[in-house]
């Protein structure tokens, strides 16, 4: 059994309506040490926060807005409803970000929605779960911004360039790789290669993009354990001591319990540096 985390989840999502405690029972049985439940949305969260507290210590949980519902951003309600999941336990700011590809938002509101969430995060001393799809000259500007706020991150479900991947580490952020690193498709094995072991995670994005073999079905965190083979069989490492590093590296980010971590592992302040 590989050790491992899941450092992006929707469990939230009514998807998992009728069994989301036996999903997060599976994946504990798979080897997962901990499971972060992503609220992209203020019902989202709430949901996420209960299933939080019905598993505490295992499931942690985030609340955002993504960028598809940008265009709705309102500045009265919204960062209310993001501060009061963080003084509630919300372990980060998201999931949040930029998405040119399907355009379900206009790019200026979404810049806005984004720019207002990171100065919640620098407010709340709490790290970014970033969506970024077919943007990356305004993702590049947003680290820059991001840095100079000295908030960290991590670039969830990654696909996007070697470039723009350099870039998030030269800032201190972490990178994310999903199922989608299992298909066919996917021939980029220098990128996975190029996140420092120390700055790596992995996760599920369930209910979306499930791994081979499970591809098509309904995903969720227990199959992560095939994305870490396959990510260990790539960097040429042994799948168990990556799982405890990218464990770890969960831990530190979204400052968790020590409890999920190795016992060797580092501690760290909500990732700022």
């Amino acid at each position: 059994m590989t050790v491992f985390a899941d450092s992006h989840v929707h469990l939230a999502d009514p998807a998992f309506a009728d069994d989301a405690d036996a999903v997060i029972q599976r994946a504990r049985a798979e080897g997962a040490r901990a499971l972060v439940c992503i609220g992209e949305s203020a019902p989202a969260a709430r949901r996420a926060q209960r299933l939080a507290e019905r598993h505490a210590g295992f499931v942690f949980f985030t609340a955002g807005v993504h960028p598809h519902d940008a265009a709705s951003w309102d500045d009265a309600t919204d960062p209310q409803a993001i501060r009061e999941a963080v003084a509630n336990g919300a372990v980060a700011v998201g999931e949040c970000g930029l998405d040119t590809h399907y355009d379900h938002a206009p790019r200026e509101r979404q810049l806005y929605a984004l720019d207002a969430q990171l100065a919640l995060a620098q407010e709340l001393r709490r790290p970014i779960v970033l969506h970024t799809r077919e943007a990356e000259a305004d993702t590049y500007a947003f680290l820059k911004r991001a840095e100079s706020a000295r908030v960290r991150g991590v670039l969830h479900c990654y696909t996007g360039s070697v470039a723009l991947a350099e870039a998030a580490l030269q800032v201190g952020w972490y990178v994310s790789f999903s199922g989608i690193i299992t298909f066919k498709s996917w021939t980029d094995g220098a990128l996975l290669r190029l996140v420092p072991d120390d700055r790596l995670l992995v996760e599920s994005d369930a209910p979306y993009l499930a791994p081979v073999p499970y591809r098509g079905k309904r995903n969720e965190s227990a199959f992560v354990s095939r994305t870490l083979a396959r990510l260990a069989e790539v960097r040429e490492q042994d799948a168990n001591t990556l799982g405890w590093q990218t464990l770890r590296n969960t831990a530190v980010l979204f400052d968790l319990p020590s409890a999920v971590s190795a016992p060797e592992g580092p501690t760290s302040a909500h990732g700022i540096p």
